[in-house]
């Protein structure tokens, strides 16, 4: 912990603060450095998340965090935990290479359902169908290259349907206007290497980029492609926006090293237990806005869109080793129709999405007769969905606003098994860890609604909300049967929440405070040992805090920080387990964490630099449901900093770790053993920006 730095430690931190302050006394002697747009900060920002339009954000009443283009573009994230730990209550746990698991207001949750509670969207189109979510498709997104990301907080607005339980990640491509014409060269530590590069003709803006790392780990790394190519015109009176997007990961993963704090072990923390292990993935999805206003106060919009996707990779985290490769094509449209009468605004619309998805899953090697070699799981889905919404909001006075608005929703699968029906084992297996269910079609009907009221003031806006989400069942939860299971009976998950919040300005400093309590129904989850468990009930409740301060014209302080308890609420016993879990925490989910920056501008004084210290944050959490082990948690302190050599070239640096602690990304606890995938040590990446 911080407190057990050593003394070459404390030096480095005050020798980085030093600098910066010497920096801010420096006499005006060198070139003046531009200033970013400050697209990132203040009351003003717009987010076309909640509704599909531009709302204001101050006066939203919803829970938000933005992450915008300068700042993206400053982070130059390997990672999509680097740009995650910024948003309060939310915290991305990084995997081996690029693969990661998502907490939003919730536990960092696993198995096949769990990146079903968040919807992972670009320009408001799911990364993924819906019923075939994988739970690292961040990786699909150019986060590096993004206009901006958006995170809504808790169930989600009625313009979101099935996955949008905890909330909404929104991965905002950059408009023509908004994209850059540079090039930009990055190295760094463990052969890290990247090219990205940008730019923009007439209605057109292409954003590209590949990188490779030679990976901390034994017989690790990997290599990534990413491009996405915009378009925005205008033709007559309709206005057309649209965006092409693919990507490619050909990763050498490396899997869990075991042992009780094996991450403080240098020696144990460069181990790769699987190198063998591995995923191979690519995406590719694009979409077609056109809209139009319709007289003074409205607009209609109709967004066809497709996407098709395709992963294999080697299941390394089981000790049968099974590989499995699933990919889906989809087509879909989103229509919506608003307009505005005196006090009242409305909105309503209809989301169709038809998808074809695959899964196969096989085993090389006999492991043992409860987990033969050979095929386990081959089958074919056929999915549709369909929902209408409509929202309305009525400014009862020029202070108090009232908003309210339902979707329902309709889910089909057909399922096709394409290989025998039953347990995939030999009659002499004791119990089958796989169940193929023959042949069937399902379907889940429901609905999600909200009802917020909200107090205006010039520089305050506070909101009561009340809402209702839910996810339909993924594929593989229905599909992908393990033993015990010989039937499908799983329902969909639904939660209730209600949140308080608070959001103003008073001087030079910008806070965001809200408190939420959420209660989940028909959980699906796993244990410790993978074994999936359903019809569970989980408790959520929490208080999150966003604020910035300018303390100067140089000077500037930024942060997040979140308090939470998420409970098992039901009386549900583990096999293996003594006694019930209900009241337990759930595991992967520390009480709190957050991050904090401390930034300095000094281009307001001619000194062509900027620098950012971050320390961040992680509390210890439990690693099983019976709350019988845990990890201690961490702090880490990054630096970032970028100088202006000249007009058109920016020499930046980012450092990740600098005070070199062992720590865990993510800890774990399953098949009798600790596993950790380890963080990596102190590491510096050095950046060349080329503006043309």
């Amino acid at each position: 912990m911080i407190n057990n730095v050593t003394p070459l430690s404390r030096v480095l931190c005050v020798s980085i603060f030093w600098a910066m302050a010497i920096g801010a006394a420096t006499p005006a002697s060198a070139q003046q450095g531009g200033n970013q747009p400050d697209d990132d900060r203040g009351i003003e920002n717009v987010i076309v998340t909640a509704s599909r339009n531009a709302d204001l954000a101050a006066t939203l009443p919803t829970s938000w965090s933005i992450v915008g283009q300068s700042e993206l573009q400053g982070i130059a994230p390997q990672h999509s935990n680097q740009v995650f730990n910024r948003v309060a209550g939310s915290w991305v746990s990084r995997g081996n290479g690029q693969e990661s698991l998502i907490s939003l207001r919730s536990p960092v949750l696993t198995g096949a359902g769990s990146c079903g509670a968040f919807m992972t969207a670009q320009d408001g189109i799911s990364l993924r169908s819906p019923g075939f979510c994988n739970v690292n498709q961040l990786f699909d997104a150019n986060l590096l290259q993004a206009g901006k990301v958006e995170v809504l907080k808790g169930p989600a607005t009625v313009v979101f349907g099935s996955n949008a339980l905890h909330g909404i990640i929104n991965v905002l491509t950059p408009t023509v206007a908004q994209t850059r014409n540079q090039v930009r060269v990055e190295a760094g530590s463990r052969d890290y290497y990247r090219l990205s590069a940008s730019g923009s003709f007439d209605s057109f803006a292409l954003s590209a980029q590949t990188a490779r790392y030679g990976g901390y780990q034994e017989e690790s790394g990997y290599k990534q492609q990413k491009a996405t190519l915009r378009l925005d015109h205008e033709f007559q009176d309709w206005r057309v926006t649209g965006a092409l997007e693919g990507s490619n990961l050909d990763q050498e993963t490396a899997g869990y090293i075991r042992g009780f704090e094996a991450y403080e072990d240098d020696d144990a923390r460069e181990e790769n237990p699987n190198p063998e292990a591995y995923r191979d993935a690519w995406s590719a999805r694009g979409h077609l806005n056109v809209s139009r206003n319709l007289g003074a106060a409205g607009e209609v919009s109709l967004k066809p869109y497709w996407r098709s996707n395709s992963m294999t990779f080697l299941q390394h985290y089981l000790p049968w080793k099974a590989t499995e490769t699933n990919q889906h094509r989809s087509f879909g449209l989103q229509a919506m129709i608003s307009g505005r009468s005196d006090q009242l605004g409305w909105r309503a619309g209809l989301d169709v999405d038809r998808t074809k998805g695959s899964l196969l899953e096989t085993q090389a090697e006999f492991f043992s007769p409860n987990q033969p070699d050979g095929v386990h799981y081959d089958y074919d889905v056929d999915a549709d969905s369909i929902a209408a919404f409509t929202h309305l909001d009525w400014s009862i006075t020029d202070r108090w606003q009232l908003d309210a608005g339902i979707r329902l929703e309709e889910t089909r699968y057909d399922y096709q098994n394409r290989t025998d029906d039953g347990p995939a084992c030999s009659p002499s297996a004791s119990a089958c860890r796989f169940y193929r269910p023959a042949s069937q079609k399902d379907s889940f009907g429901d609905w999600t609604g909200n009802l917020a009221l909200s107090h205006h003031s010039a520089n305050r806006t506070v909101f009561v909300k009340a809402a209702r989400g839910f996810r339909a069942p993924q594929t593989t939860e229905l599909y992908r049967l393990q033993s015990g299971q010989t039937i499908t009976d799983i329902d969909s998950e639904t939660v209730n929440g209600l949140e308080l919040g608070i959001r103003g300005v008073v001087g030079v400093l910008n806070y965001d405070v809200a408190a939420y309590w959420m209660a989940k129904d028909d959980v699906i989850f796993q244990d410790r040992d993978r074994y999936n468990v359903s019809g569970a009930e989980t408790e959520h409740r929490g208080v999150e805090l966003n604020f910035s301060w300018a303390i100067d014209e140089v000077w500037s302080l930024k942060g997040n920080g979140s308090y939470a308890r998420h409970r098992y609420d039901s009386d549900i016993k583990l096999l293996g387990s003594r006694g019930t879990i209900q009241g337990n925490d759930i595991d992967t989910s520390p009480r709190h964490f957050g991050s904090v920056q401390l930034m300095a501008d000094f281009t307001s004084r001619n000194q062509p630099v900027r620098a950012e210290l971050e320390w961040l944050w992680v509390a210890k959490y439990w690693l099983d449901p019976n709350n019988q082990h845990e990890y201690d948690g961490h702090e880490l302190i990054n630096l970032r900093a970028a100088w202006k050599v000249s007009p058109n070239l920016t020499l930046t640096l980012v450092a990740t770790n600098l005070l070199d602690e062992g720590y865990a990304e993510r800890a774990d606890f399953g098949f009798g053993s600790y596993r950790y995938f380890v963080g990596e040590p102190r590491s510096a990446v050095l950046g060349l920006t080329l503006a043309l």
